[in-house]
């Protein structure tokens, strides 16, 4: 998922009244100020309120507390997404499963506490007392993310960190740009593997499910190329 880069770290945009200053000052007078890699800093902690308050079609997660603001996504990133929602949903359908697939934008309370709320690109998630109207309360599943360039230390440190600690079963961070996959097996602690978009990828929470990116790599090539 896209994440709001800002090149400047010592100048922002203030969430209340769009002030601008330096983040050191407004922090000290209690403002909400955006730094570099779209991290928004106030005196204390956000909370799940904070990220419901916040003006319509603005997004934002919450890790620890610390707020991110999200960025719109690229097409590579969008075509990533709903090629593979619709692969894991016909499997889920074929064999009668009763876990749900949710592509983003979805709320998901990580940790079902008011420190911390991630809008995972895909969400899968087989128990369905965790589900409501407002998203999912507690972990999911099987979580997949679309890395961006914005978004490389969110993914692969940050998130990573969270999921494992938070009871995500299976990790998956998707690369466009490096044409490869990251699968985190976080339920057995085992070592991370990287598959390139060439291969079939098997899909630990299932027993007999794979996902061949040769038909995503070739839509993005044709796109590239200029095709449609």
């Amino acid at each position: 998922m896209e994440h709001v880069a800002i090149e400047r770290e010592e100048y922002f945009m203030t969430i209340e009244g769009g002030k601008a200053s330096t983040a050191e000052q407004a922090i000290q007078a209690g403002e909400s100020a955006i730094e570099a890699g779209g991290r928004i800093r106030k005196r204390g902690l956000y909370t799940t309120a904070d990220i419901e308050a916040l003006p319509e079609g603005e997004r934002a997660e919450l890790i620890d507390g610390e707020m991110f603001m999200m960025a719109a996504p690229t097409w590579a990133h969008q075509a990533l997404l709903v090629g593979m929602s619709a692969d894991i949903r016909q499997y889920i359908r074929e064999h009668k499963g009763k876990c749900k697939v949710v592509p983003a934008p979805f709320g998901v309370y990580i940790k079902d506490d008011e420190h911390n709320f991630v809008e995972p690109d895909i969400s899968v998630i087989c128990d369905r007392d965790k589900l409501d109207n407002k998203g999912c309360h507690g972990a999911p599943d099987w979580v997949i993310e679309i890395v961006s360039p914005s978004s490389k230390y969110m993914d692969r440190v940050r998130k990573l960190a969270l999921y494992k600690e938070a009871g995500v079963r299976e990790y998956w961070i998707v690369d466009p740009m490096q044409t490869n996959v990251t699968v985190y097996d976080l339920e057995h602690d085992i070592a991370p593997k990287v598959y390139s978009f060439t291969e079939r990828i098997k899909v630990g929470i299932y027993e007999d499910f794979e996902i061949d990116f040769n038909e995503y790599l070739e839509e993005l090539r044709e796109f590239e190329a200029g095709g449609k």
